[in-house]
């Protein structure tokens, strides 16, 4: 594996040959009648302990794990957090740990999926209190995506504790500009803990067309905007694109030994249909597949693995969805789906830094109901009519490409103003 996978820098290595001489020079010395083997053995020893194992060279902190930064902040305050099952610090609920160390937790908000990340895609979560904690959670993701001024009395600061994977129809981030808005509104500080981005070390995709702005799309951003959830609420904050122009009181714990250039697996799925990084890593491409017929494998063990239609028969690799916890209802319920496996090709998007057009382009070629191919959803998705045109043109993944990059490379402009840490 390359040190740059490994997230660990060249420097950071020590030169083997250097000590290799250092120590058989000091064995000579220490233990001239010793036998060979023992020399061996006590140089291979030494030899051992001046190397450290990369996780412990660098072992990445998000910044729930830096309580030593934020806990005098939350000192006598109210505290409301939004959070979900990946609001962790180590094994443990940020919720369960801050109430253990006597914060004062008065509420908790949670985004599309719910508290416990289980609820279906666009599946309407609504408010109850936790059994566990016995505090009230107001959902973001049903009857109000906005916190209402109600839901905020008495409330000192938020806390806004999600993982994100860094595509642009990945939801957190418009459950945080809502949060950022209400909070700028009502004069209360917003706290974010940092977390890295596993989809952080590329920047990919059209910038979306304002006119199809959405709940999955709110920002003039690319589909892989390289930033995270941080770096993106300094973006939301600096582009003035709260309602009216208005800023957060914004303070970000950041994360400790993270860059862009670091490949990064999440302790815990994001939500119920990205299961690993395999998954997170081909989000970006199929997520656009959720605007047409074609199955991503909601239904399955693998989704946003695999893709395929009952129609592909002459693909040989085929696919069941069936009703899950995390996809209640997914297109072709109990129907053989033929199409393809992506499950150990995640290195391609590594390697290549940019999403795959390709499974789009065949598939609509491939598909016989040319009429019915794109739905109304896949402009949202897509940010604009422009993708879908160019498809129906037979334009080339390299030829679409093109049309991005003018507004792809004034976005990466903008986008520097706002890094916190170092970029690829």
């Amino acid at each position: 594996m390359r040190n740059e996978q490994l997230g660990i820098r060249n420097e950071q290595y020590f030169n083997k040959n250097i000590y290799l001489e250092f120590f058989k020079k000091k064995l000579t010395f220490l233990i001239p009648h010793s036998s060979f083997l023992i020399k061996l053995f006590i140089l291979l020893f030494f030899f051992q302990s001046c190397f450290v194992k990369s996780e412990e060279i660098k072992k990445i902190k998000v910044g729930a794990e830096r309580t030593e930064i934020y806990l005098p902040l939350l000192k006598n305050k109210n505290v409301a957090i939004v959070s979900n099952q990946s609001s962790l610090i180590g094994k443990k609920h940020l919720v369960d740990s801050l109430l253990k160390l006597k914060i004062n937790i008065v509420k908790i908000f949670c985004p599309e999926h719910g508290f416990r990340g289980k609820a279906d895609a666009g599946e309407h979560v609504n408010s109850y209190t936790d059994k566990k904690t016995g505090l009230k959670v107001i959902s973001l993701f049903g009857k109000n995506k906005k916190a209402r001024k109600k839901d905020l009395k008495n409330i000192d600061i938020i806390i806004f504790d999600i993982q994100d994977v860094g595509v642009r129809f990945y939801t957190y981030t418009s459950t945080m500009h809502y949060i950022m808005e209400s909070c700028g509104e009502n004069n209360i500080q917003m706290l974010i803990f940092d977390r890295p981005n596993p989809n952080g070390f590329y920047v990919d995709g059209n910038i979306l067309d304002m006119k199809f702005k959405s709940f999955v799309g709110m920002h003039p951003v690319p589909i892989v905007h390289g930033l995270t959830i941080g770096e993106y609420a300094k973006m939301i904050n600096g582009e003035k694109w709260l309602k009216n122009g208005i800023k957060c009181n914004l303070k970000i714990i950041p994360c400790e030994n993270y860059t862009h250039k670091d490949l990064y697996e999440l302790p815990v799925k994001p939500s119920p249909n990205l299961p690993n990084i395999s998954s997170i890593y081909f989000y970006p491409s199929l997520c656009l597949f959720e605007g047409t017929p074609i199955s991503v494998g909601r239904g399955t063990d693998f989704p946003f693995q695999v893709f395929g239609h009952p129609s592909f028969k002459n693909d040989t690799f085929s696919f069941i969805p069936k009703s899950t916890e995390g996809s209640k209802y997914p297109k072709f319920k109990n129907k053989k789906c033929f199409g393809f496996d992506l499950r150990k090709e995640k290195n391609n998007i590594i390697n290549s830094k940019k999403i795959n057009l390709s499974f789009l382009i065949e598939s609509y070629k491939k598909f016989e109901k040319k009429g019915h191919f794109f739905k109304k959803f896949f402009s949202v998705l897509a940010g604009g009519k422009t993708l879908e045109k160019q498809i129906k043109k037979n334009l080339s993944e390299k030829e679409i490409r093109e049309t991005w990059e003018k507004d792809l490379e004034s976005f990466k402009i903008s986008r520097k103003k706002y890094l916190i840490y170092e970029d690829f």
